[in-house]
């Protein structure tokens, strides 16, 4: 085979490498999250991160007897939610939100609690769809 043929072989096939690496490194929601298992949580906004390949909105959640519980909620990626109107600046330190989502299977709080967000809602009644709709995640209320 000429050094020609072997260079332009490597060309396509080590690309398609990285390709296949990132297709099979993201996670469908049944692997993650119990759809089983759905959450409420209301309470004030302590951390935004609208990075790939999901955005985390993390909350403290004060429980009847004064006990607060870090909890972070996955959603959708930037992107998605940008475009459904939720953005960081939405969602300011220490306003006040009430999630619906579903628990993670592993459910440990260490050193926070973890949920996967559906929907989100603000104080004046706003809702907005804040999930993904990958493989196994139940689809949005109409």
């Amino acid at each position: 085979m000429s050094k020609i043929i072997k260079t332009r072989l490597l060309l396509i096939i080590f690309p398609c490498c990285f390709l296949s690496a990132q297709i099979t490194a993201h996670h469908a929601f049944t692997a993650e999250f119990d759809p089983n298992a759905p959450v409420e949580l209301e309470g004030v906004v302590t951390r935004v991160e609208f990075i790939n390949p999901h955005a985390w909105i993390h909350i403290d959640v004060t429980d009847e007897d004064g006990a607060v519980t870090a909890w972070m909620i996955e959603g959708g990626t930037p992107n998605t939610l940008l475009r459904r109107g939720l953005t960081p600046a939405a969602l300011p330190i220490g306003s006040q939100v009430v999630v619906q989502g579903y628990q993670s299977r592993d459910q440990a709080c260490n050193p926070s609690c973890k949920a996967n967000g559906r929907d989100v809602t603000f104080p004046d009644g706003r809702q907005v769809f804040m999930g993904s709709a990958g493989i196994g995640a139940p689809p949005p209320v109409q």
